[in-house]
């Protein structure tokens, strides 16, 4: 087995925790990756984990932490951090243009902060 990183087929993994049901989320993530990028992507792992993990990476680079940000990524957030590692000079169309910004009172509407009440650390 080699150590060297074919550029060609970069290896994408959602890792979810299943405590917290989160693997709707994980697929559907993956499955707009794989829409997006079509060939570009070699291989999407769809990791079960547990401890209320959300985690996202691109060739065991870590681009996305549930924890570590402390909310989920929105889909056009993952597809650029996908894009700059694997394809840094693909358009994203609609998805590079830039959303303005929400107003507090909408941006808690938008972005609920879920606890798992499962995963309670």
């Amino acid at each position: 087995m080699s150590n060297t990183l074919d550029i060609r087929s970069p290896r994408v993994s959602i890792e979810y925790c299943t405590k917290c049901r989160w693997m709707l989320r994980a697929t559907w993530l993956g499955q707009e990756l794989l829409t997006t990028f079509d060939t570009l992507i070699g291989e999407l792992a769809v990791i079960p984990g547990d401890s209320a993990v959300f985690r996202i990476k691109v060739n065991d680079v870590l681009i996305w932490d549930r924890k570590e940000k402390g909310r989920f990524p929105e889909v056009k957030e993952v597809k650029q951090l996908v894009r700059d590692i694997i394809a840094p000079d693909m358009s994203l169309g609609h998805s590079d243009r830039k959303m303005p910004a929400a107003a507090p009172e909408e941006e808690s509407k938008t972005n609920p902060k879920e606890v798992c009440t499962t995963c309670v650390e």
